[in-house]
């Protein structure tokens, strides 16, 4: 079955129940948690020291109002394995916001390390009072390694992505990295693991797109990169990503969610074939994104509709990176208040994760 008709499957499995198996085969996926147990076991125990928080204001002399951002996810999002807060994910995406909108920027972190999918609820229950612009979820690679099935996994990520939505607040999602290049899974299963995390994220695609968000392949940053350069991408556990890992992991999510906010680029605006951007039925779009890492897909109409005879109507695009902006410190309160600002400052002490 090819990598559409999986994801379509999969995806189906998550929002109409069922384990979701029969899109992988109960014999792949046995042999695919059976590896993960090793690679865990590999990997050793999670540190209990929590990586540095991002949350706080960024974009310092900015105007304003200022951007609310969530983050939310896991590990990967909350910067497991670096000690410095300016290594964090989160402090190059506030980073790269404010330089890029040329705005002030309120980050707040309620990532989690070792939360699967199902942990995105309560995360979601912190984030809505704050009240943020836009929500971006990195969540899936535990989900794997604790054997929770694909279709749960997609299900409780696109139930997280309809309440995000139905409060208002945009979403962007990276979807499942490839799995194929984690060094503690061993051949021959890499190629396991890589064909079941490009299906995995191809219905993760479909369910965030359905659900009213966009995604972001993230295969790009776990894909050729680090193949290319383990040593430099991954922390030393091998398993996520070192300082300069979680850089290009930023680097992805910035043009996208500066795209959610509003605040993208005139020359983002239009979709360009020589790219290899267009309108496709989600699938085949999910399936695209899967083959190619770092593509963007976001929900629109054609003539007027939002889907046809094979379902919802997505824009796929292929945003440009752009160069790494200075990455900042966070303040825990906004000292600067330039002329005309009408926007009312985020108490910096309520409880975050």
């Amino acid at each position: 079955m090819g990598t559409a008709g999986a994801a379509r499957k999969l995806a189906s499995a998550a929002v109409y129940g069922g384990g979701g198996l029969s899109v992988l085969g109960a014999g792949l996926y046995g042999v695919l948690v059976a590896e993960a147990k090793l690679a865990r076991r590999a990997i050793g125990v999670i540190a209990d020291a929590a990586p540095p928080d991002a949350t706080g204001w960024y974009g310092r002399g900015r105007p304003g109002p200022a951007l609310k951002l969530a983050l939310l996810g896991d590990s990967s999002a909350a910067g497991y394995g670096v000690d410095k807060v300016e290594d964090t994910p989160g402090a190059h995406l506030a980073s790269g916001i404010a330089a890029r909108a040329d705005r002030r920027v309120h980050l707040r972190e309620f990532a989690v390390v070792g939360a699967q999918s199902r942990d995105l609820a309560d995360q979601i229950d912190k984030a809505l009072p704050t009240d943020p612009d836009v929500a971006i979820i990195l969540i899936g690679g535990n989900d794997v390694t604790h054997t929770v099935t694909p279709a749960q996994s997609v299900q409780h990520l696109a139930e997280a992505v309809r309440r995000l939505r139905d409060a208002d607040v945009e979403v962007v999602v990276g979807t499942c990295p490839d799995l194929g290049t984690i060094k503690p899974i061993a051949p021959p299963l890499k190629q396991v693991a890589r064909t079941w995390s490009r299906r995995l994220a191809a219905a993760q695609t479909i369910a965030v797109v359905e659900a009213g968000g966009r995604t972001v392949s993230l295969g790009d940053v776990l894909g050729p990169e680090f193949d290319a350069a383990p040593a430099l991408l991954f922390g030393p556990d091998r398993f996520h990503p070192s300082a300069d890992g979680y850089r290009s992991l930023a680097a992805v999510l910035v043009p996208s969610a500066l795209a959610a906010l509003g605040v993208a680029p005139e020359a983002e605006v239009s979709l360009e074939a020589m790219r290899g951007e267009g309108i496709l039925p989600v699938a085949a779009a999910a399936a695209e994104a899967a083959r190619t890492p770092g593509t963007e897909l976001d929900g629109t109409e054609v003539s007027g509709a939002q889907r046809g005879l094979r379902g919802r109507w997505v824009e796929l695009r292929h945003r440009r990176r752009q160069p790494a902006s200075d990455v900042e410190s966070p303040e825990s309160v906004e000292s600067d208040d330039p002329a005309g600002s009408d926007d009312t400052e985020v108490d910096p002490a309520s409880p975050v994760a």
